[in-house]
């Protein structure tokens, strides 16, 4: 069922086997021209002691779908985000993830963001700014921005996170080297790093996912 009474509207899957009084929270965000439907048909793989929330963008896109920033294309063929945009979403997830642990009572420390595309340079960036509210990340398709490099919080803190990062060899849109880029960032900040590469192009298949699903849990059970 589409919540719409926090600051995202959102699709909530209860977790489905007996667990914490505070679950795990598991926050999916989609990419640019989608909606909180696409990553939620993940849920039926994805560990059942997850409480998980898919949100949607705030920004609706001239197609109908939704976005966490605008992106133009420049003359040589190159995308120029719009920064602003990408903060005001970056400090809405922020919000909007103390909103899910007072209206849901989902676990604090135990926070996950797995995003697609932009919803992975989402990911990435609330975890790298704001590491004391982000326990884990799964970043698929994305890029590591810029900005939260340059103003990433506490080393200290970002180095309790775990990381995977995902991509597509034949990836036209985003090509490989964005993540093989972001792998060697996350390398300098000395993280907890999961890094796969898949021939695929810019989506997600089922032997990714599957890989997924088990990093997913296996850093569950590691928290006990």
């Amino acid at each position: 069922m589409i919540n719409h009474s926090l600051s995202l509207v959102h699709l909530v899957r209860t977790p489905r086997a007996a667990g914490a009084s505070e679950p795990p929270l598991l926050l999916l965000l989609h990419g640019i021209g989608s909606n909180e439907q696409d990553l939620f048909s993940m849920t039926p793989v994805l560990d059942p002691r997850f409480f998980v929330v898919s949100a949607r963008a705030p920004i609706q896109t001239m197609e109908g779908g939704y976005a966490w920033f605008n992106i133009e294309f420049a003359a040589d063929g190159g995308m120029v985000p719009d920064l602003h945009q990408a903060d005001a979403s970056r400090l809405l997830l922020v919000q909007f993830v103390d909103e899910l642990v007072e209206a849901y009572g989902v676990d604090p420390r135990c926070v996950y963001l797995m995003g697609f595309s932009q919803g992975a340079m989402m990911s990435l960036s609330v975890a790298l700014t704001r590491p004391e509210k982000v326990a884990a990340v799964v970043a698929m398709s994305g890029r590591l921005p810029e900005q939260a490099l340059l103003n990433h919080g506490s080393a200290d803190e970002i180095q309790k996170i775990e990381f995977f990062v995902s991509h597509g060899t034949f990836d036209d849109l985003l090509p490989i080297d964005i993540a093989r880029n972001c792998r060697e960032e996350l390398e300098k900040l000395s993280v907890p790093l999961t890094y796969r590469e898949y021939p695929m192009g810019h989506e997600v298949r089922p032997e990714a996912l599957r890989e997924i699903s088990a990093w997913l849990t296996s850093t569950l059970d590691k928290r006990g």
